[in-house]
């Protein structure tokens, strides 16, 4: 997966990070526990009804058993209420903002304190945010692709649908993995060529590759140097 990719890039491991999650709605609830189950400690949540927070790390199974039953994140016996807007800049090495469109701004950029945010939501940071946390170093695995893994797995049920076969989740999960890896070291070599962000580069590929399937049918993409 991309957050795994890029802790290794960093020479680190889940077991060595906190994790603050924006949203816990199906995309937020889904990361925080498939994050929490590779080792990180989720150590905030936030959500339309406030934040909860726990240094030694959420419980995300009881916590979305909490949500399902009370609508939202407030009140679990299992942490710390908190105001939510904090959760931008909350204490953690990892953000993963799942909830909202421009959620990280020009304001609250400037004391985002995660060195790694993975966007589940569609661009929940602004063009201005963007360029203030890249300017501070801050790697940001752009909605593009962190969030690709749905469309990826459709793809994989098509695949199936049409030979007539069926994969198990195991084998799902591992083709899943082995996609979204790759996807990340292709998007991490663009941006290496071009000494650029992971945001541009994604579109650097997405454009290389459109172009040239495009091309492909006028039997000249052979020629291309790409």
């Amino acid at each position: 997966d991309v957050l795994g990719a890029a802790l290794k890039e960093k020479g680190k491991t889940f077991a060595d990070v906190r994790v603050a999650v924006q949203g816990f709605g199906t995309v937020g609830s889904n990361a925080a526990r498939l994050i929490a189950e590779q080792g990180a400690r989720i150590v905030a949540v936030a959500d339309h009804t406030g934040g909860v927070s726990n240094d030694k790390g959420l419980d995300t199974v009881a916590l979305a058993a909490w949500v399902a039953e009370h609508g939202g994140v407030r009140g679990f016996k299992g942490g710390e209420d908190f105001d939510g807007v904090k959760i931008i800049t909350w204490d953690a090495d990892v953000l993963v903002p799942a909830a909202l469109e421009n959620s990280i701004t020009a304001e609250n950029a400037p004391y985002v304190k995660a060195s790694i945010i993975v966007e589940g939501a569609n661009a929940p940071t602004s063009p201005e945010a963007d360029a203030i946390l890249n300017k501070r170093g801050v790697l940001i695995v752009p909605d593009i692709l962190a969030n690709a893994g749905g469309v990826t797995v459709s793809y994989f049920e098509w695949t199936q649908n049409i030979q007539h076969f069926k994969w198990d989740e195991e084998r799902v999960n591992a083709e899943l993995y082995k996609t979204m890896a790759r996807a990340y070291g292709a998007v991490r070599d663009i941006a290496t060529e071009f000494e650029t962000d992971m945001r541009t580069a994604a579109f650097i590929l997405a454009i290389r590759r459109v172009a040239k399937a495009a091309l492909a049918r006028t039997h000249v993409a052979a020629d291309l140097p790409f």
